[in-house]
């Protein structure tokens, strides 16, 4: 494929300009689309201007001066047969004074305001002409940007290589006719050149056919990236571990609960995947306190029963001490031993953990990311669990099941996620994995009861606070900043800390923060945990894998500024044992964004975990809901997953259809799309 170096008019400063957009190829410039358009086609006399309406005029230059008061600025009087219109500039060159000297015909486009002498407009674009230059044909399109790379250039760029051999077509025609689709040479025809008479609307919020088309094609790009990733998976190996026969059920027998439904149908698929020749890659979702880590446990049973070790990785040391603790509560019983390790270890405790790992002693292991360090090796992985998988990277979560790959065996991996991932952001970005759902809450739990609250009641939340633990409940108060920051006046954890306890003598306040010592954190929370703490001041460090059934009521102080996420994970902290339970989130007036009321609204409104998270997804896109896990991959730059749901649906099954019976016109379309044929990573 031919380089844009290689193309005459592309000069190695424009190239580089390019570069700098993410436009190293043909294609990639083909497919750096517009965000919107300018209509350039009619010229609209001055007495018809209205306000608010970008619009193109044409007139003669009337009066140029240069004035000084209150700042330096340049003011253009056009004329044309109809009236007079003041152009004000703030920002210029002495270029541009002399390309608007009196007498010059200037063509002109902007928005129209009013001003100081009737209507003006500021900064508008501008360009000499003569009497008889003809307007554009077409719609003026605006594309992306970088300084120093102008829109007039751009365009130019995309005019050289919009011709005929590089806009060969990928796909089946029954595949886009079957959509009632254009074909891809005229939609991007259309969207770089439209016609003046186009619906400018259909164009800009991207449901015109073109669009459609484009968007269509980069899904199926997506989906052909995946499905044959997963494809290549099962080529894989993996060692066959058949179900457990004894030691399920001896943990079973030990539980103080029963499993429910939706935990069995998940705890069946993932030892049905186990007792494959290829690796395991699934993904169990499950809303706050459904029960994940019981499944976890067992899925690790049956790797242990046949000699396989297992490692549990979690993102954070409070959460994974509580994997460690749950998990050697249910295991040691059973005579198997479970390691600890972390990054704050003392060296001797910490190479004690690495030699029973190495040796095979331990045949589970739980940490944080010092699971993946180099000096950690095991005698026999069969099984990765990986904790909040979104929180990790790539890199860290392959480097992890690289420790079990023995006789080209990879290991098994089971992802875990309580933070619920909508469906279409599940069939695109996680389209290469199983998905597991426990899609039921355990008997027993309580509805949390959500309130909001504005700051200026903050007096009656305390009182409710010192009634509740009065009675012998406890209660956490969440706090978003440790220290004071001028730019965001935020109530910080320390203040409060010291304030509660002025305000509480009669009680025992707790502190949590993420830059506690290791030690310090699992001090408090163990005393929290012990009911010897009534009251817990903390950071979002408590966002996930706290569970004290005696807390009952969480104040969230400054809840607007938080996301809906991390709002359902903290709120997932009380509601965990039989009492009754509050959120209460405290919200500034003043400081309340639009945004941040929507957020609100929907956790007040709902307590699923799967609404929340569609919710989310339609207010802050799929870039902050993958986290890290999309490292090295590119975002979906046309689709829209909530506008083209439908176009995903069709995607996914045309993708298999063409991975069946046309695999030129697979590779192909992936050589298109996908960075000159570049696989996604994925893992």
């Amino acid at each position: 494929m031919r380089s844009l170096s290689e193309i005459k008019g592309f000069t190695p400063a424009l190239c580089s300009q390019l570069a700098k957009l993410g436009i190293p190829s043909i294609q990639a410039l083909l497919l750096h689309l517009p965000l919107r358009y300018l209509d350039e086609t009619r010229i609209t006399a001055i007495r018809d201007l209205r306000l608010g309406e970008q619009t193109q005029i044409e007139g003669v230059v009337v009066h140029n001066e240069v004035s000084y008061k209150p700042r330096k600025m340049l003011n253009v009087r056009l004329q044309d047969d109809t009236g007079i219109i003041n152009l004000r500039f703030l920002h210029f060159y002495p270029s541009q004074v002399t390309a608007m000297q009196i007498g010059q015909r200037l063509r002109v486009f902007g928005e129209v305001r009013p001003g100081f002498f009737g209507y003006e407009m500021v900064h508008p674009t501008q360009r000499k002409v003569g009497e008889d230059t003809p307007v554009n044909q077409a719609l003026t399109p605006v594309y992306p940007s970088t300084a120093g790379l102008s829109q007039a250039a751009i365009r130019k760029a995309v005019n050289l290589v919009l011709q005929p051999a590089n806009l060969l077509e990928t796909l089946p025609a029954w595949v886009y006719q079957s959509l009632q689709l254009p074909d891809f040479a005229s939609s991007l025809r259309l969207l770089h050149q439209p016609l003046p008479d186009m619906a400018l609307t259909a164009l800009e919020d991207r449901t015109h056919p073109a669009w459609q088309r484009l968007a269509f094609d980069e899904l199926l790009a997506q989906q052909l990236s995946m499905r044959q990733h997963y494809a290549r998976r099962k080529q894989s190996q993996a060692p066959k571990i058949a179900a457990s026969q004894t030691l399920v059920k001896q943990l079973q027998a030990q539980l103080p609960f029963s499993l429910t439904a939706a935990q069995q149908t998940v705890i069946a698929e993932i030892s049905h995947d186990l007792s494959q020749p290829h690796p395991m890659q699934r993904l169990l979702q499950g809303d706050v306190g459904s029960g994940k880590t019981i499944v976890a446990c067992i899925a690790a049973l049956q790797l242990i029963e046949h000699g396989w070790q297992v490692a549990m990785m979690a993102p954070t040391e409070i959460l994974a001490e509580q994997h460690y603790k749950k998990l050697a509560g249910w295991l040691v019983p059973l005579g198997i031993e479970v390691a600890w390790l972390t990054g704050s270890q003392h060296k001797k405790e910490r190479e004690h953990s690495l030699s029973r790992i190495a040796n095979g002693e331990a045949m589970l292991a739980v940490g944080t990311h010092a699971l993946f360090q180099d000096q950690v090796q095991f005698k026999q992985l069969g099984l990765a669990i990986v904790d909040e998988q979104h929180r990790f990277g790539v890199g860290q979560r392959l480097a992890l099941r690289k420790k079990g790959q023995q006789a080209q065996l990879e290991p098994h991996q089971l992802m875990m996620s309580a933070t619920p991932i909508p469906r279409t952001l599940s069939m695109s970005y996680y389209a290469d994995l199983d998905v597991s759902v426990i899609d039921a809450l355990p008997p027993g739990r309580t509805p949390i009861v959500t309130k909001l609250v504005a700051d200026d009641r903050r007096e009656e939340i305390l009182q409710r606070v010192h009634d509740a633990c009065a009675q012998g409940q406890q209660a956490y108060w969440v706090c978003p900043l440790i220290e004071e920051s001028e730019t965001l006046q935020l109530q910080t954890a320390n203040d409060t800390f010291a304030y509660m306890q002025q305000t509480f003598p009669q009680l025992k306040v707790g502190l949590v923060h993420g830059r506690m010592k290791s030690a310090e954190k699992q001090a408090v929370m163990q005393a929290f945990a012990a009911n010897e703490i009534h009251l817990l001041v903390a950071t979002t460090v408590i966002e996930v894998g706290v569970d004290v059934p005696n807390a009952s009521l969480m104040v969230i102080e400054h809840a607007e500024r938080m996301g809906l996420s991390q709002l359902h994970q903290l709120r997932g902290r009380v509601g965990r044992g039989a009492a009754k339970s509050t959120c209460i989130l405290l919200y500034s007036k003043q400081q309340c964004s639009q945004i941040g009321r929507q957020r609100l609204k929907v956790i007040f409104e709902s307590n699923d975990g799967f609404q929340i998270a569609q919710a989310d997804l339609n207010i802050r896109g799929p870039g902050e809901l993958l986290g890290t896990r999309q490292s090295g991959v590119p975002m979906l730059k046309i689709a829209d997953l909530e506008r083209d749901a439908a176009l995903l649906e069709i995607a996914k099954v045309t993708a298999d259809r063409l991975l069946e019976n046309h695999p030129a016109a697979v590779a192909a379309h992936l050589q298109r799309w996908l960075s000159q044929g570049e696989e996604w990573i994925k893992v």
